[in-house]
């Protein structure tokens, strides 16, 4: 794979969006080994955009890193400011929104779990059938969706 190029202006924005964010990789002192690979492209799957804590002291050997690692999982640099490396790859899209569209709708089973008023009970669990045309409130209780609202029976319009 090839590395990806940012644009000045996403790197900006990448960078913003990372400052917050902890390293989820380290790269121990044997350096970029086939699980530290490995490990940033799931991570990178999984959030698109990453930290990595870099424990080596060169710093050429640390931007080579990350060139090594852009280039290995098709991500673009972001930055590299003293032990910490960013990289950015697009998430894929998620194959749970195909699956969910296959569904059609109909009747579910839905656990319902009620918690004692005092802590010495266990809590109670009940299965529910939920029918297309209800929902399970925050509180537990099963009620049906809303019928359409109709405009007021006053205020029809003229006929002619």
């Amino acid at each position: 794979m090839s590395a990806l190029t940012l644009t000045p202006a996403e790197r900006r924005d990448h960078r913003a969006a990372a400052h917050h964010l902890s390293p989820v990789v380290q790269i121990g002192n044997d350096g970029l080994t086939p699980a530290v690979v490995r490990e940033a492209d799931q991570a990178l799957s999984a959030h698109g955009l990453i930290k990595i804590r870099a424990a080596v002291d060169d710093r050429s050997a640390r931007d080579a890193m990350l060139a090594a690692l852009a280039e290995q999982l098709g991500a673009g640099a972001v930055q590299h400011i003293g032990k910490l490396l960013v990289l950015w790859r697009p998430v894929p899209p998620k194959l749970k929104a195909e699956r969910e569209q296959e569904r059609s709708p109909g009747p579910r089973t839905v656990k319902l779990v009620s918690f004692s008023k005092s802590g010495n009970h266990r809590a109670t669990v009940r299965k529910v059938t939920v029918f297309g045309n209800e929902r399970v409130t925050a509180g537990g209780l099963i009620k049906r969706a809303k019928p359409a609202r109709t405009g007021s029976v006053k205020k029809k319009p003229p006929t002619r």
